[in-house]
């Protein structure tokens, strides 16, 4: 069987990119096809594949600003040809999806989440984040980008989604079907120590709307200590709004990761996320998690058991979910085995049974 793997870019190794590391692990001979790639920022295991990227990787500043390039990537997405694959698997959050295939030729693909920019989060991007010439084109822009990613929605044969509001999403959306596989997560690379450290944790790419800038607040409120680990362009605001409580220590590698996770009391995170590895990561560390309760997070934190769920967004909602997390007498270990649940054996065993029937129901 030729197989043909497809991602939006390669240009860092977020959680989308681990989950196409495990689909790459299973087909070891299949090139990847991508937007762009800069391979000083992936993987060894991803630098070592055979990766070809559209010509938008020659574009000026392709490599930083790729997003700026969105129409020509999706354009450059149905200029590769995959005449000559039998399967071609596609990781997509965005464009990758919409490659084009002969009909004898099974594409399933793996959904993120469909564009966020383009439809849940359309509104919350131009109003929050974007600015100056963006803000005044994304309107025409994006309305392009939505009628291109529903018609490349229907070029899909299996869609699989990555939790239970990514798929809800897909049905509303693209008004398809689609089976949950939950993402990998490499579980053994953390471990449970038996007491906690005496700080809340933040550890994730610092952007709007994660919104932990309710997070530096509550912990201002608190005057309890908070760590925020990761970089990103909300850093220097979050600084500025930060009391003496509040420590940022940047972008940390695995090892550190491992070892803020293992030492904290519990992990803060305020946003909604399509699924959410980070809560996972820290399961696994045997320390609970304080979740807004909306998003990817439902699939992994259960009020009470694994965690504690707020229901608003707001400063006093969050307050209100950390003194009672406080007060609870959490159990690592068991907080360790709902982690379990998601180890990257479960993701290839599911993943590889979904295809492999889609191939059977083809034929």
């Amino acid at each position: 069987m030729r197989v043909a793997l497809v991602h939006d870019w390669l240009v860092t190794m977020g959680g989308a990119e681990r989950v196409l590391e495990e689909i790459a692990s299973l087909y070891p001979d299949a090139p990847i096809y991508t937007g762009v790639v800069n391979r000083s920022r992936l993987s060894p295991f991803l630098q070592s594949r055979e990766i070809i990227p559209t010509f938008v990787q020659s574009l000026p500043y392709a490599r930083r600003w790729y997003n700026r390039y969105l129409p020509l990537l999706a354009y450059g997405m149905e200029q590769f040809d995959l005449s000559g694959y039998d399967l071609v698997i596609s990781s997509s959050a965005a464009i990758a999806k919409g490659v084009l295939t002969r009909a004898e030729t099974l594409h399933v693909s793996y959904i993120h989440t469909p564009m966020r920019y383009a439809w849940d989060l359309y509104h919350e991007y131009r109003h929050r984040e974007a600015k100056g010439v963006t803000k005044r084109i994304m309107g025409p822009v994006f309305h392009y980008m939505r009628l291109w990613d529903r018609i490349s929605a229907d070029r899909v044969d299996v869609l699989i989604a990555n939790s239970r509001i990514v798929q809800r999403r897909i049905q509303k959306h693209y008004r398809r079907p689609a089976t949950v596989i939950h993402p990998p997560v490499d579980v053994d690379r953390f471990t449970v120590a038996s007491d906690p450290g005496g700080y809340h944790l933040v550890l994730s790419r610092l952007v709007a709307y994660k919104r932990f800038d309710l997070a530096v607040r509550a912990f201002n409120h608190l005057k309890w200590p908070l760590v925020v680990a990761g970089d990103g362009p909300e850093r220097g605001a979050l600084q500025k709004l930060a009391g003496p409580t509040v420590q940022f220590v940047g972008r940390v590698d695995d090892e550190a990761r491992s070892r803020l996770m293992r030492e904290a009391k519990a992990l803060i995170f305020p946003g909604e996320e399509d699924f959410g590895i980070t809560p996972v990561e820290m399961l696994a560390s045997g320390r609970p998690v304080i979740a807004y309760g909306r998003g990817g997070i439902l699939d992994t934190v259960t009020h009470g058991e694994t965690g504690w769920l707020f229901e608003e967004q707001t400063v006093d909602a969050l307050v209100d979910a950390i003194l009672a997390a406080d007060k609870i007498s959490w159990d690592g270990l068991r907080l360790r085995s709902r982690a379990e649940e998601f180890r990257p054996e479960v993701f290839r065993e599911r993943f590889s049974s979904t295809v492999l029937a889609a191939w059977n129901n083809l034929r």
